[in-house]
């Protein structure tokens, strides 16, 4: 159910009204935050309670950055029409836990930190990734019923951006150094954060799960973020060789990339192994991938993006000359397939004659 935030403190189930607008966009009213209360086991603290809230895991951002530009109009209208606001955060933090695990040894500049998007339900440490954790010292966190079943942009996202703020105040980090993962579903999770938030992470592991980017499932975000994640982004996917159909997702997701001029990539076939979590070998390799961007190459990086940007301006103005011919039901068809194709790279231009369609 999603619940909303009404103005006679009342509540409302819009999911199937709103599926197609903001894939399961969700809202609840935000309490009071408790403080820590975590019981440690040597360096792995189970069932934390995080207090800190950022803007990077409110609504308006959420919208901002992880729905297409016409997906974020089409939700404001429906609010308007249903007299419905947004809370502030999605999430309620004095309810939900966590697992944390710090490494042995702090580096000179900082713990790097992992924040790990699980297809599961419990907030779990997969077996083995402590031993790669210490060697790069690397802090891991993972929130608790963030698996498949929960919302996407209600609790999933939210509770990852939350987990990451949290521990980037909680503890001395490298800020060069935080990434974030996933496994199958929550790979594809991780995908979109990464894509969306450029300027909280540096890098993602897509560990047999991804999706291709420019997307109606993955939209691309307004294009200054978009600019930094094309630029700045290491992905890394790791996938197992008889995993036959994430592998294939891969290959289109990595083909997505280049497409977009995102060339910054590394990927591993892990042998022998199926649909399964990468091994401790494997964690290690890709956090060691991380550090070995290469810039891309500028002349290339420019020569691409000329190429999309006028695609894209070739594209939105056959919208407007359809507007202009009063061929109305044919510029919103075109409009929608630019929205899904180019994202937040179409805003504002995209958004403007919407209103008229």
């Amino acid at each position: 159910m999603i619940r909303w935030h009404l103005p006679r403190s009342a509540s409302l189930d819009i999911e199937t009204r709103l599926r197609a607008v903001c894939a399961g966009a969700a809202v609840s009213f935000v309490l009071s935050a408790v403080s820590l209360d975590a019981r440690a086991e040597g360096h792995t603290f189970r069932d934390v309670v995080f207090t800190n809230y950022t803007e990077h895991s409110s609504n308006p951002q959420l919208v901002r950055r992880l729905l297409s530009p016409l997906a974020a109009e089409r939700l404001k209208r429906e609010l308007a029409a249903s007299h419905t606001t947004l809370a502030a955060q999605p999430v309620n933090l004095a309810v939900e836990r966590f697992i944390v695990y710090v490494p042995t040894q702090r580096p000179a500049r900082g713990f790097a930190v992992l924040v790990f998007v699980p297809p599961w339900q419990d907030a779990r440490l997969p077996q083995g990734w402590a031993s790669a954790l210490d060697q790069h010292g690397a802090i891991f966190v993972s929130a608790a019923r963030s698996g498949n079943d929960e919302n996407v942009m209600g609790r999933r996202e939210p509770l990852a951006l939350l987990a990451a703020q949290n521990i980037l105040q909680q503890y001395p980090v490298d800020p060069e150094r935080v990434y974030i993962a996933g496994f199958s579903g929550g790979s594809r999770i991780a995908l979109r954060l990464a894509l969306g938030y450029p300027d909280v992470f540096r890098g993602v592991i897509l560990n047999a799960g991804s999706d291709p980017i420019g997307d109606p499932q993955v939209p691309l975000p307004p294009k200054d973020l978009f600019l930094k994640f094309q630029s700045s982004t290491r992905l890394i996917y790791i996938t197992g060789e008889r995993d036959t159909p994430h592998m294939s997702d891969d290959l289109m997701s990595m083909r997505s990339l280049r497409q977009w001029c995102v060339f910054n990539v590394d990927s591993y076939v892990q042998p022998r192994l199926g649909h399964e979590v990468a091994p401790p070998t494997a964690l290690s390799r890709a956090l060691r991938s991380l550090l070995d961007a290469v810039p891309p190459d500028p002349a290339k990086l420019t020569a691409c993006r000329s190429a999309i940007d006028r695609e894209l301006a070739a594209k939105l103005r056959q919208v407007e000359s359809l507007i202009a011919n009063g061929r109305r039901a044919e510029a919103e068809k075109l409009l929608n397939k630019v929205d899904g194709r180019f994202g937040g790279l179409a805003a504002p231009r995209s958004v403007d004659p919407a209103p008229t369609l």
